[in-house]
C-alpha cells in the first residue's frame, strides 16, 4: 500500500477550528435560569473526568494541528461563532479540539524576544529547542541573518525524527510550504525570508547558504507537501500555470533550478497537480509521494473524525504557536466592533483597524495546547513550548526517546518496538484543513 494512503507517525497539518462536530442543542434561557440545569450539566462532566484514563502505550500516527494566530480569544470567538451559525446564541457551543480531555497552556517568547515569531515559535514546537526570532531550524546559538552561524546549531523536528525512523510524513498547510509554520519542520536557515535563492544576500550565497525551497526538496524525504510557493520553486519568468498572464506570479529563482523537476527526478511513485482536477485524478495505489503547490486561503473545513482515528493508536493535539492581537472592544453604550484584530488590514474587508498596519501583529500571551490520544495526558499544567515536541518524539518513540536510558516509557524499557504507523491522510481531503497561517 502506498505512502499516500499510509501517511505516518508526525503528519503535520494545518486545521481550523471551525472545523467542528456540532454539539448537543442549545438550551433555552427557560432552562438556564434553573439550577437544576447547570448542577445536571456538572454532574455529568464530573463523570466524565472520573472516568478518564490516560492511554499509555505508543502512538502508531501523530497529528498535529497547528493554528497560526490561535490564541485563546480567536477560540472562544470561533466557538461563538459556530453555535451562531447553528441558530443559537453561540456561548454554550463547542469546537471539536474543545473535546479533547487534556489540556495546557504554553509559553510562546523566543530567546531574544519577549512577543514572538513563527519561525522561532515553529523551531520550538517542532524542533524542541527556544530560538532566536525569524530563524528556522537552529539553535539560539544562530544569528539572525548571520549564514555562517547556520554550521554546527542545526535542530532537528520530530518530522524530519519521524522520517529518520522509517515512517512516512506530510505537510499540509493554507499557506506557503517554504513558511515559517511549516518551514522549521525541515529547513536550518537564518532568516525566515530566504525563500528562494533570490532572497539571499550575495554573502550568504558566497558562504555557502540555500534557500528554504532548495532544503524543502533536498533536506527531509517528505512524501506529501501540499500547500502554496509555486514562484520560490521555478526559474525567473517562469509562467505561472494557474495564472500565467500575471508576472508578478511567475518563477523567481536565479539560479536556473526547476525544484518540481528535480523533486520529481529524484522519486518513484511521485505526482505533481497544482490544480483540484489534479489532485481528484491522484491514484492512492500508485502515488508514494504528492506534492501540490496551490495557495488555499480560507478554505471550507469539515470535522475530523476524532472518534475514528483517536483510540489506542493516535495522538492528535491541536494547538497555536502564537495569538494575533485578538480582544473584544466596547465602551458606554457607543455602536463599536464586538470583536477586533487591532492591528494589519485585510484586502476585502473595508473596517477600521485599531492600528493600521501592512500586515497583523503577534501577542506575547500563552496559547493553548488539547490533546487526546495516546500520551496525551503529557500535557498539563503551563509549558514551555519546546517541550511539545518532546512528547510528540516520546509518544512516538522517536529520537530521542526510541531506545537507550532515555526512552522512559516501560515498553520501550523492555524493548518492545513500536509498531507500525498506519494514517490514511488523503490528499485530496486538503480543503478540510484550514486556517490561514500567515503573519
Amino acid at each position: 500500500m502506498s505512502s499516500v494512503q499510509h501517511l505516518a507517525t508526525a503528519g503535520i497539518c494545518v486545521y481550523l477550528c471551525l472545523a467542528v462536530r456540532l454539539a448537543a442543542a442549545p438550551a433555552s434561557l427557560e432552562e438556564e435560569k434553573a439550577p437544576a440545569y447547570w448542577n445536571e450539566r456538572a454532574r455529568r462532566t464530573l463523570e466524565s473526568a472520573l472516568n478518564l484514563a490516560p492511554v499509555t502505550r505508543r502512538a502508531k500516527n501523530i497529528i498535529l494541528f497547528l493554528g497560526d494566530g490561535m490564541g485563546i480569544s480567536t477560540i472562544s470567538a470561533a466557538r461563538i461563532y459556530k453555535g451562531q451559525l447553528a441558530g443559537g446564541p453561540g456561548e454554550d457551543s463547542q469546537l471539536a479540539m474543545e473535546t479533547f480531555p487534556y489540556v495546557a497552556l504554553a509559553k510562546t517568547y523566543n530567546v531574544d524576544r519577549q512577543v514572538p515569531d513563527s519561525a522561532g515559535t515553529g523551531t520550538a514546537y517542532l524542533c524542541g529547542v527556544k530560538a532566536n526570532a525569524k530563524t528556522l531550524g537552529v539553535s539560539a546559538a544562530a544569528v539572525y541573518g548571520k549564514c555562517n552561524t547556520t554550521w554546527g546549531n542545526e535542530v532537528y523536528s520530530v518530522l524530519h525524527r519521524a522520517k529518520q525512523s522509517g515512517k512516512s510524513v506530510g505537510i499540509v498547510t493554507t499557506t506557503r510550504v517554504q513558511h515559517a509554520s511549516p518551514g522549521a519542520s525541515y529547513a536550518h536557515v537564518v532568516n525566515r525570508e530566504w525563500y528562494s535563492d533570490a532572497d539571499l544576500p550575495k554573502e550568504a550565497i558566497r558562504q555557502g547558504c540555500k534557500d528554504i525551497a532548495y532544503q524543502l526538496v533536498h533536506n527531509t524525504d517528505i512524501n506529501v507537501i501540499l500547500g502554496g510557493g509555486r514562484m520560490y520553486m521555478t526559474p525567473r519568468r517562469t509562467p505561472d500555470p494557474e495564472y500565467p498572464t500575471d508576472p508578478k506570479q511567475s518563477g523567481t529563482r536565479k539560479d536556473g533550478l526547476d525544484l518540481v523537476e528535480r523533486w520529481l527526478s529524484g522519486k518513484e511513485g511521485a505526482r505533481y497537480v497544482w490544480d483540484k482536477k489534479g489532485l481528484d485524478a491522484v491514484d492512492e495505489n500508485s502515488t508514494d509521494y504528492l506534492l501540490e503547490d496551490k495557495d488555499y486561503r480560507q478554505q471550507a473545513a469539515v470535522p475530523l473524525d476524532t472518534e475514528t482515528h483517536a483510540g489506542e493508536d493516535v495522538a492528535i493535539m491541536a494547538k497555536g504557536p502564537m495569538a494575533h492581537l485578538f480582544h473584544g472592544v466596547q465602551e458606554q453604550n457607543y455602536v463599536a466592533h464586538v470583536l477586533a484584530y487591532a492591528g494589519g488590514l485585510e484586502p476585502y474587508h473595508t473596517g477600521p483597524a485599531t492600528v493600521p498596519l501592512d500586515t497583523e501583529t503577534h501577542a506575547g500571551e500563552d496559547v493553548a495546547i488539547m490533546a487526546k490520544g495516546p500520551m496525551a495526558h503529557l500535557f498539563h499544567g503551563v509549558q514551555e513550548q519546546n517541550y511539545v515536541a518532546h512528547v510528540l518524539a516520546y509518544a512516538g518513540g522517536l529520537e530521542p526517546y526510541h531506545t537507550g536510558p532515555e526512552c522512559l516509557a516501560p515498553s520501550c524499557r523492555a524493548g518492545s518496538p513500536a509498531p507500525p504507523p498506519v494514517l490514511l491522510l488523503r490528499a485530496r481531503g486538503l480543503a478540510s484543513l484550514l486556517l490561514t497561517a500567515r503573519l
